[in-house]
C-alpha cells in the first residue's frame, strides 16, 4: 500500500505473530492480518515472534511503516506479548505497557473502537482466555510531540487509528479523497440533508461512540469541503472538533495545518477582547502555553467569563464557516459547530448548533 499502515494494523499484526507463536507454531515473517472493509487477509511484515518462559507467554516485534510523508511513528518498534488467562471466558484482556497511552495517570489503555475490533478479528474465538499486552520502547518520547496530553492521554502512545490506510490530512490527495467521499455520501438515496463534519481521530472515535451520523472525517482542508458540501446540496452541516483546532477558523483561517498557520491565542485574545476581558485575563490568554490551558487558568479566576468565552467561540466558528461559504456562492447550508475539550466531552456549541443539533448535548 503507497499510503501506509495505520498503528493499529502493526499492532494486530504483532499480537497475531505472537498468538502464532504461544501457539507452537512456526515463525513466519509476515502476519495475516483480518481487516473489516476487505474480503482477503493483509499480509503485515514482522520482525519476530518467540515463546518465553518455558512456552506460558510469547513476545513479537513489528516496525511501523505509515508509508510516505512525515509520521512520528515511523520504524517505531511495536512490542506485543500474549499470555493465557487463568479464567477461560475472560476473552480478550488488554494491557497498556510501557510508551502506551492511557486515559490519566494508572487509566485504561487509550484504544479507539477500530484498534480493538482488529485485535479481537485477529485473536479470538479462543477456548482460553487470552491476555495481550502491547509495548512501545519510544512511545512515551514520541507521545510528547503529540497533542495526546491535549486530550487526558499521558505515559505514551494512543491506539486510536479508524482505519487501515494512512491519511495525509496535509495533503492534496487527502482532500481528493474527501470531496469523494462527500460526494457518496450526499448521493445516496437516504441522504436527507444533515452532515457531521468531524475534525480529526478524536472527533471521529467521540462521534462514533455518540452514534451520530452521518460522518465525515475531514483534515485541514476545512475551507474546500465546507463549499464543496453547500454544492452537494447539504442542508445543515454540523462542524464537530476540539477547540484548540476549530478555533482557527473563528480566525478565518480555514486550511489548519500548523506549518501553515497557527494564531490560536492571538484569535482567542481578540475574542477575549470582544467579550470584555480585563487587561490582566487578556494577557493571560495570551501568553498560556496553550488554548487548553488558557481556558482553564481563566476558569480558575472567573469562571463565568471561561464559559462565555467559549460560547464566544463557538459562535464565532459558525459565523466565519458561513462567511467563508457566502464568498463562493449563495446556498442554504446552515453550518453549526460545537467544540469539545481535552476530556472529550462536548463543551460549546454555537447558536445554530443548538437550534439545528441540540441533542447532541442534552
Amino acid at each position: 500500500m503507497s499510503s501506509g499502515l495505520t498503528l493499529p494494523v502493526w499492532v494486530a499484526a504483532a499480537a497475531k505473530a505472537s498468538l502464532d507463536a504461544l501457539l507452537g507454531q512456526p515463525f513466519a515473517a509476515q502476519a495475516s492480518v483480518s481487516l473489516p472493509d476487505r474480503p482477503a487477509p493483509l499480509l503485515v511484515p514482522v520482525i519476530s515472534a518467540a515463546r518465553l518462559d518455558g512456552g506460558a507467554q510469547a513476545l513479537a516485534i513489528s516496525r511501523c511503516d505509515p508509508g510516505p510523508g512525515l509520521d512520528l511513528t515511523r520504524d517505531l518498534e511495536i512490542w506485543v506479548r500474549v499470555s493465557w488467562t487463568p479464567d477461560k471466558q475472560a476473552g480478550l484482556t488488554l494491557l497498556a505497557g510501557a510508551g502506551v497511552g492511557t486515559r490519566g495517570a494508572g487509566g485504561d489503555l487509550c484504544v479507539s473502537a477500530y484498534a480493538r475490533d482488529l485485535l479481537e478479528r485477529n485473536l479470538l474465538p479462543l477456548d482460553r482466555g487470552l491476555t495481550v499486552e502491547v509495548v512501545l520502547p519510544k512511545g512515551r518520547e514520541l507521545a510528547l510531540r503529540t497533542s495526546n496530553a491535549a486530550f487526558g492521554v499521558v505515559d505514551g502512545l494512543a491506539l486510536i487509528g479508524t482505519q487501515a490506510e494512512v491519511q495525509r490530512s496535509a495533503a492534496p490527495d487527502q482532500l481528493k479523497q474527501v470531496l469523494l467521499d462527500l460526494a457518496q455520501l450526499t448521493g445516496d438515496p437516504e441522504f436527507r440533508g444533515d452532515l457531521i463534519l468531524v475534525i480529526g481521530e478524536n472527533g471521529l472515535d467521540l462521534a462514533r461512540q455518540a452514534q451520530l451520523a452521518p460522518l465525515l472525517k475531514v483534515g485541514n482542508w476545512l475551507g474546500p469541503v465546507l463549499v464543496a458540501a453547500a454544492e452537494a446540496g447539504v442542508q445543515n452541516l454540523l462542524l464537530l472538533g476540539y477547540h484548540g483546532k476549530l478555533i482557527k477558523l473563528a480566525g478565518g483561517i480555514f486550511h489548519t495545518h500548523h506549518h501553515l498557520a497557527d494564531g490560536r491565542l492571538e484569535v482567542l485574545t481578540a475574542l477575549g477582547l470582544d467579550a470584555g476581558l480585563s487587561l490582566q485575563q487578556l494577557r493571560l490568554l495570551r501568553h498560556a502555553p496553550s488554548v487548553e490551558q488558557a481556558f482553564k487558568e481563566l476558569a480558575a479566576v472567573n469562571p463565568a467569563m471561561a464559559e462565555q468565552l467559549g460560547q464566544q467561540l463557538a459562535l464565532a466558528v459558525e459565523q466565519r464557516s458561513q462567511a467563508y461559504v457566502a464568498r463562493y456562492g449563495d446556498w442554504p447550508m446552515r453550518i453549526g459547530a460545537v467544540l469539545f475539550d481535552r476530556n472529550r466531552h462536548l463543551r460549546w456549541r454555537g447558536p445554530v448548533a443548538g437550534e439545528r443539533f441540540f441533542t447532541l448535548m442534552d
